[in-house]
Parts: structure tokens; sequence; C-alpha cells
């Protein structure tokens, strides 16, 4: 990676001052205690699962609820939110799912050897949380997408650093909460770290078995959950699905070929992160443009496929910033995330049930973006093994910004 002074690499990579700290600080408490005043109990999907443990907790079945679409380990792990009084759960939420976005632009950021205390830390994340709108989408929702948002950045990390099997572990746990990570499995795949696939497929197969046998209706997820997953039949839902399968019917496209040329986009992703994969050196890149990759490939097919899933790969690729040739050096990363600025109001597309949209075209224009990256040469500065952010100077060196 080139930190020349003529290269933005440079600045970014060295120590941010106090005040902009302080600003970050100021605007993620900001956005919490927002979020906790105008949302009851942690948020709308938050509590979705609360209430299926609290079903489940007083006999019931948590899959009563069509929109639980969790796995049955996902029910246990709610219990303790379940015993809390909405009260408490109201300020705990979004202070919580605040916290673990940061901690995922962490990962993120050490993933592409940047130091934590860089103007691109404090900048990165600033950004995210006034610039980008799903961010505090999913701090007002207390959506559980966070854990994946958390666990692909550490996954990954822990890839770069030789510990497959631990990264699968991570990605087991994950799914465990939330199905969300489960394409990752393919990235074990293409490196032929089968320890790691093991660890991703049973740690939630074990942990869902167990916890399924504590349920009324142990077969609740396959019988109820899956069908309306395949299905897509809630009216509600789909206007706010992103994914080309939702969204071209919308417009006036057969739902078939709708389906089919989200499998077919789909597919291409897979294996633009295939080739993403083959064709790179060992540089953090290639970790996190194949896993952003593989995650945007299966957004544009899975149904649902909401706004906030773009947390997951996002922060990804933003972090790698510092890196020539990286996506986010290129123009259409930065057209993808135009239609999501706060408070930019767009013809036709005011209302709130036609986002999906808005959410539509930086899905599709992001993965888009990754794609291209799988032709480029191997001649990126950022893909070589000895590549890293220049060192942090001294702290008395630090500018205001």
């Amino acid at each position: 990676m080139r930190t020349g002074k003529d290269d933005i690499s440079g600045w970014l990579v060295r120590p941010a001052g106090g005040p902009a700290w302080a600003v970050l600080a100021v605007v993620l408490t900001a956005s919490a205690v927002h979020a906790g005043r105008v949302t009851p109990d942690g948020g709308m999907d938050n509590a979705i699962v609360v209430r299926a443990a609290r079903t489940w907790l007083a006999g019931g079945s948590p899959y009563d609820d069509p929109h639980f679409l969790y796995l049955p380990s996902a029910v246990l792990a709610a219990a303790p939110q379940a015993l809390l009084p909405g009260a408490v759960l109201r300020v705990l939420v979004p202070c919580a799912v605040t916290a673990l976005l940061a901690l995922a632009w962490a990962c993120a950021l050490r993933l592409h050897r940047v130091p934590l205390r860089s103007r691109l830390a404090v900048l990165g994340l600033t950004g995210l949380a006034v610039g980008f709108a799903p961010f505090g989408h999913l701090v007002r929702l207390g959506n559980w997408t966070v854990t994946a948002a958390v666990a692909l950045p550490l996954s990954l990390l822990l890839a770069s650093r030789g510990r497959w099997t631990a990264a699968g572990l991570v990605i087991g746990a994950a799914v465990a909460l939330k199905p969300l990570l489960a394409p990752i499995v393919l990235l074990f795949l293409f490196a032929g770290r089968w320890r790691a696939l093991a660890a991703a497929v049973l740690v939630p197969a074990l942990a869902s078995g167990a916890a399924a046998l504590l349920m009324p209706d142990p077969a609740g997820f396959f019988t109820r959950t899956l069908p309306f997953l395949l299905h897509g039949d809630d009216g509600f839902v789909r206007l706010y699905e992103a994914s080309p399968a939702a969204v071209l019917p919308r417009l006036g496209v057969p739902g078939a070929l709708a389906q089919g040329l989200a499998v077919a986009a789909a597919g291409a992703g897979v294996f633009c992160a295939r080739l993403r994969w083959r064709r790179a050196g060992p540089g953090p890149l290639r970790f996190a443009e194949t896993g952003a990759g593989l995650m945007l490939s299966a957004f544009l097919v899975s149904r649902p496929s909401y706004d906030h899933y773009l947390l997951v790969a996002l922060p990804l690729l933003l972090a790698g910033l510092p890196y020539a040739g990286s996506v986010a050096r290129g123009a259409w990363f930065w057209i993808a995330l135009v239609p999501q600025v706060p408070g930019l109001t767009w013809p036709w597309l005011e209302s709130e049930r036609r986002r999906a949209f808005k959410d539509a075209f930086t899905l599709c224009v992001l993965a888009l973006a990754v794609a291209r990256r799988a032709g480029a040469t191997r001649t990126a500065a950022g893909d070589h093994a000895g590549a890293g952010p220049a060192p942090e100077p001294a702290r008395a060196a630090a500018a205001p910004f």
C-alpha cells in the first residue's frame, strides 16, 4: 500500500485527534439515545425474538409467530432478555447494538491492518453512523443482524492470521443466533479448510438440535419458518425486501423471471468471489472482498433481504480504503451509497414502503463493484503479503482530525 505524502493512505492511517473522537462519541451516543426514546422494548425486530422467548418460557411454541425467522438456539439466547422489563430493554438494546457495530468496524480495520487510533477508524465509523441510513435503522430495530455484522469481520480476521478453526467456530456461533452468515461456508470450501467448515456447520446444528428438544414443536423451523422463507408470501415483509426477486415484480416483471434473474446474478457473484479468492495473493483485501462478495451474492437472491443486511459487508469494504485498487477506491462503491444518505429525498420514492427500490439499487451496485474486482490484476498493492498501513506516528504528531 502506498503511504507517500501525495497519497491519501498515509493521512488515513495516522492518529486522529481528540476532537474527532469527541464527535464520534457524541454521534454514537445520540444515535443510541434517540433509538431508546422512539422504540419500545429495544426495537421491533428484537421484540420479535424476545416475544418468542417469552412464549417458550410460558410453555408455547416460538414458531407460532410467523415473523420469528431464527433457529431454535436463538430462543435460548433471547431468554435472558425475556426476563428483563421493557424499560431496561429500551435502553440496553440500542446501546448494545451500537457497541457491536463499533466492534464490527474495529475488526474490519484490524483485518486490513489499520490502527484503531487512526483517522480512518474515527471518520469511517462517524460516516457510517451519520451518512448511511441502514446504520440508524439497525440501531432502532435492534435486529440480530448485528451479530452477523460482528462475526464476519472477526472470522475473516482470524482466518487471515491462520486461525481457520476459530474462524469456523465464530461463523457457527453467529449462524446459531441468526442463519445470515451461512453462505460464508463457501469460503472455507474455497480455501479447503475442512475443520473450519465442520465447525461452522456443527456448532449451529448441535446447538439448534439441543434447543429444539426443549421446544413443544421441535420441527417448527422446518415446518413453519422454512416454507415462509421459501415462499416469501408475507405482504408486509415484501414491501421492505431489497432483493431483485422482490423488487422487480413491483415494477411489473413476472415473478418467475425476477426470481430467475436473481438466481443468475447470485450465481455470477459466487463465481466472481471464487475467482477473487483464486487470483489474489494472501493480502487482507482477498479475505474482505471474497467474504463481502459471497454475502452480497446471497442477499441478491435471499428472501427476505433488508437494507440493514448491507452492514454485514459494507464495513469490510470501507476499511480497505487505504489500499490502492480496493473496492472502496472505485467510483461505483460511492455511487452505490448515494441513495442511503439520510435526509436525501428522491422523487416517487418518498414513501417508506418504496425504500426497497433505493436499497435494491445499493445492493446491486455494490455487488457489481465487488464482482468487478475479481477481474483485477494481481498488481494491486493491497494484495501483496507484506503490504500494510504505515506505522502509526507518535501521538504528538497527530493532527486535530
